[in-house]
């Protein structure tokens, strides 16, 4: 397997939706990697806007609050997988983006337009300038933010088999809550007026609540190659 992108490969760009647990970010992280492509997670990045909100005590309640402010944080996303990096107004929020506290609120903030016109032109941005292709992962990548991508993969499992997944990752998580919280998360991201978690028409579903990460990677891995090579 080409290990690399090869100087005759052409840029392609790959988008990864899907909900919460369904190896999103490990698959996608990991496909860059063996490909030679750039990687962005999109959910850091409203991690990272809503990170900003809770720590300037932004109402969060309020749509329009939350609208005037969308522009100010600078978010600066790094887009290499062996080493994904985010900051927002220059300091590393790796760490603090994953708290339970943004986790509970993330889906609000996404909602709002404004913050969601603001995320989406620095992803492209960042789609438009990846010199080899980039895997973009997120919830509405296929549909919204890269409707032209050249791949559009929509990853789906069942929930028991995400919130397993999920609580694993948060070691010693509820399963029954993990997976009741993931279940709200969906309800959220889906129903959202502005650009809702969905799956692309032309986009392939992999399901896999049967698959190992391995075998999910590999999956794409071959969806990918078999795209650059023109089949």
């Amino acid at each position: 397997m080409e290990n690399g992108a090869a100087p005759t490969a052409k840029p392609v760009i790959v988008a990864i939706d899907g909900p919460s647990g369904t190896g999103k970010s490990s698959t996608s992280k990991a496909v860059a990697a063996q490909l030679g492509l750039s990687y962005l997670d999109t959910g850091a990045q409203y991690r990272a806007i809503t990170w900003w909100m809770v720590t300037n005590g932004i109402d969060l309640d309020d749509p329009t609050a939350v609208a005037a402010v969308a522009g100010k944080p600078e978010i600066v996303s790094g887009t290499d997988p062996a080493a994904p990096s985010i900051t927002v107004d220059g300091v590393d929020v790796a760490g603090p983006i994953r708290t339970q506290e943004v986790t509970s609120k993330v889906s609000a903030v996404s909602a709002v337009p404004e913050v969601r016109t603001r995320i989406t032109e620095l992803q492209r941005s960042l789609a438009a300038g990846a010199e080899h292709g980039i895997v973009v992962e997120g919830r509405d990548i296929g549909t919204t933010v890269l409707p032209d991508a050249d791949l559009k993969i929509f990853l789906t499992a069942s929930p028991e088999a995400r919130a397993a997944r999920r609580s694993g990752e948060l070691k010693n998580a509820d399963l029954h809550a993990t997976r009741e919280a993931l279940i709200k998360r969906d309800a959220a991201d889906s129903s959202r007026k502005t650009s809702p978690l969905a799956k692309a028409d032309d986009a392939v579903e992999v399901d896999t609540t049967e698959l190992t990460l391995a075998q999910v990677i590999e999956c794409v891995v071959a969806l990918v190659e078999e795209k650059r090579a023109g089949k």
